[in-house]
């Protein structure tokens, strides 16, 4: 680029240090340990914390600290060489071995413990007796023979004594209990942790320096980012009412880039009459999205709740009902194979079981296959409810989802494809941010992506702050792929919770899902004529003003990725004319 003598040249460098991202996070204090295990082992591991505030957590000093919870019978037993506590002659549910602890309400706790029975295989939960009632910390599906981690976490009410125990509905079964432990952090460390993943999975350090054409730092420059694309899936639900309203169309494609239907791409809403088939709303919604560079989960294919199938549906026969599942899923499928970026195959097959009552214990699998052998890119997901938002709801623990799962990967077999895990995230009460953490690090385990996929709160005290409460966790998670919230505008009003009003002014609920996607960060050169900062990986618009340029600010783009041990020290120049 030729530029006249009364002109030189200010070049922007853009680096990016990897190097930078484990630097210092202000507050200090014991680290969380994102692992999990999903194998059942010969030996269990060490206890996470080295127990934390559990006495005794290995069994090595005989039965100290633990005492008959009910009226069970317990011992310590020692297998090859490895000591663990054992509730025996049980007759009720809660009948186990326990322990005393003091638990304070300002605190947040992650349990583990590695659990196994006596005989067969059978739901083991771990409960916390409090002064504000029970509480749930998790749950397990352990076998005999082999060890399984329980992880879970739980807040409690108030200040006071707690019991620690377990519970089975099982009463045949011994309870088998080693390497147990109970670990608390303030809040400021729970905040801390958010915060070092963010900064290790979400961003990149980058370094900008200024300099003129002859190489001389440019101090005083301002540099103001705005993120034009985010890297991280970030999206809402929509319903018809998008296509008619322009207003309700530039908030959406301002702030989200995915995109899933409330109803349009429902059996009950393409088929209400057998055989007579109307894609013509779903299909320009589809258009609009794609105009608009969104992209879209299909949602859904089938659902297991009969509350919620074609009418026709609930009478067929077993044959006709599989003839017309069979046509469900070669119609919507072959018809948006390649459009969407995932399906959510059987919905909420956790919970219900329509198809499985009516058809065959396989038929979610069954599903999976058909649409896997339709459409090979999209991932194919299972999506249910409760998994994060309810300690309590045995159907639906990370231990039964990963089971269900593991039926339908079984059934695929080796042509399973991309698969995924759906976490709905319908929150009707407060929010356990620590049973939330483990839960998705149990899942994570798996190695599958995660999304969170229909994210609202309960119209409640403190709704707004409940919902930035959950977006903040689940984000941080590294396990998290994808976020959608299942609230936006719908002058029908929203399922649960609604981030706009009619007029598009955003609700208290809005607000907080704009600070949480914050677009926009503005910074100024040094002496030295650096600016550091620490991006969201996407795309970006940087402006550079200064008093010496020839205009007042000059625009560029560039893109933040994230680092790579490889290529730690990347560098983009921009050029821009100023002033002599």
């Amino acid at each position: 680029m030729k530029v006249e003598e009364k002109y030189s040249l200010l070049a922007l460098l853009l680096m990016y240090y990897s190097a930078l991202l484990h630097a210092g996070f202000g507050v200090e204090g014991l680290s969380y340990d994102y692992t999990a295990s999903v194998e059942c082992l010969e030996k269990p591991h060490r206890p996470q914390y080295g127990g934390g505030m559990i006495l005794n957590p290995e069994l090595n000093d005989g039965l100290k600290g633990w005492s008959v919870f009910g009226d069970a019978k317990i011992e310590e037993r020692v297998l090859s060489g490895n000591n663990f506590i054992v509730a025996h002659s049980r007759s009720l549910r809660n009948d186990s071995f326990s322990q005393k602890l003091y638990m304070y309400k300002d605190k947040l706790y992650t349990f583990s413990a590695w659990i196994q029975v006596s005989n067969g295989s059978a739901p083991v939960a771990a409960v916390f007796r409090t002064n504000g009632g029970v509480k749930y910390a998790g749950a397990v599906i352990p076998e005999t023979g082999c060890w399984s981690m329980l992880k879970g976490g739980l807040t409690v009410e108030t200040s006071g004594p707690a019991h620690l125990y377990f519970e089975s509905n099982d009463t045949s079964v011994e309870i088998w209990a080693d390497s147990i432990s109970l670990q608390p952090f303030t809040k400021d460390e729970w905040n801390s942790h958010q915060h070092q993943s963010v900064e290790k999975i979400r961003k990149t350090k980058v370094k900008l320096r200024a300099v003129d054409g002859g190489g001389n730092p440019v101090a005083g420059a301002e540099i103001a980012f705005r993120l034009a694309k985010r890297s991280f899936p970030f999206g809402a639900v929509i319903s018809e009412e998008i296509l008619h309203n322009t207003a309700f169309q530039k908030w959406f494609t301002d702030r989200f880039s995915v995109a899933t239907f409330a109803n349009e791409m429902k059996w009950y809403s393409n088929e209400k009459s057998p055989g007579v088939e109307n894609y013509t709303v779903s299909d320009a919604m589809l258009q609009f999205c794609k105009q608009n560079g969104i992209s879209v989960r299909g949602h859904n294919i089938l659902w297991d709740d009969p509350n919620f199938q074609p009418g026709w549906v609930k009478t067929l026969s077993p044959a006709d009902l599989r003839s017309a599942v069979d046509r469900r899923i070669n119609s919507v499928v072959g018809r948006y194979k390649g459009q969407v970026i995932a399906w959510d195959v059987v919905n909420e097959n956790l919970h219900f079981s329509f198809f499985e009552d009516k058809l065959s214990a396989n038929a979610s699998g069954d599903a999976f296959q058909k649409t896997r052998r339709i459409d090979s890119t999209a991932e194919l997901f299972m999506n249910d409810f409760n998994t994060i938002e309810e300690s309590g709801d045995a159907k639906s623990s990370p231990a039964m989802y990963l089971r269900k799962l593991g039926e339908i990967q079984a059934f695929l077999g080796t042509g399973a494809g991309p698969l995924g895990i759906g976490l709905e995230g319908h929150f009707g009460s407060a929010p356990n941010i620590p049973y939330v953490r483990s839960a998705i690090d149990t899942l994570a385990a798996k190695n599958l992506p995660i999304w969170v996929t229909e994210v609202d709160v309960k119209d409640m005290p403190d709704q707004a702050k409940h919902f930035e409460e959950i977006l903040v966790e689940v984000h941080a998670h590294p396990g998290v792929k994808g976020i959608v919230t299942w609230g936006t505008w719908d002058p029908k009003g929203c399922y649960r919770m609604c981030l706009t009003d009619a007029n598009f002014k955003n609700l208290a609920t809005g607000d907080v899902l704009d600070k949480f996607l914050a677009m926009t960060m503005v910074g100024m050169t040094d002496v030295n004529g650096v600016f550091e900062a620490s991006l969201f990986h996407g795309d970006y618009e940087v402006t550079v003003t200064h008093p010496t340029l020839m205009k007042s600010s000059i625009i560029n783009t560039f893109k933040v990725a994230p680092s790579s041990p490889h290529a730690s020290n990347q560098t983009t120049v921009l050029l821009v004319e100023v002033s002599t």
